[in-house]
């Protein structure tokens, strides 16, 4: 994965929480604890295996090539939605949601160098850095990670914890989030 696309969302949430939305963020794997070495070499320690009903909100980052690949994590993002859970994806991580068939036919965006594959794929590519499709948001390329999480903060716990976490991190929301009627 990544570095930018889960650690710039886990930080904004870590901030809500201490911020006093009743907010817990957790790393996950999809098939067991252990370490994840990310796009640019850190190393991360995850401590839980991912269970597709154990969320309100399940963020896929970009980098996640691997999960492409695995018909069972697939087979997952779809329970996970059908669950009840918000399923999102930063950068990349959404072309994952698109293997998935999560974005068919539904309104979402990439990074902007994957956009046409996303189309290609069946999505409805927005042209905002985030887009809100209720169950399914997605988010651009890899700071938009950061818009996505203040965005859910905003819809689900309200503008003033946003607020108070976008002063912590001395970063003011970027660009514009599409919302489905």
């Amino acid at each position: 994965m990544e570095e930018q696309d889960f650690i710039g969302p886990r930080d904004v949430l870590g901030h809500a929480e201490r911020a006093g939305a009743k907010v817990q963020t957790t790393l996950v794997r999809p098939s067991a604890p252990g370490e994840v070495t990310c796009f640019f070499g850190t190393r991360v320690a995850v401590p839980t295996a991912w269970e597709p009903a154990d969320a309100d909100l399940l963020i896929v980052p970009g980098g996640s090539d691997q999960l492409i690949k695995s018909p069972d994590v697939l087979r997952n993002l779809v329970r996970t939605q059908q669950a009840g859970v918000i399923v999102a994806g930063v950068c990349t991580g959404v072309m994952v949601l698109s293997a998935a068939g999560l974005t068919a036919g539904r309104p979402c965006t990439t990074h902007h160098l994957a956009k046409a594959e996303l189309a290609a794929q069946g999505g409805t590519v927005i042209d905002a850095r985030v887009v809100d499709d209720g169950n399914l948001v997605t988010a651009g390329g890899v700071t938009s990670g950061i818009d996505l999480a203040l965005w859910m903060i905003t819809r689900e716990c309200g503008p003033s914890i946003a607020l108070s976490v976008e002063s912590i991190m001395e970063y003011e929301q970027r660009g514009v989030v599409w919302r489905s009627s």
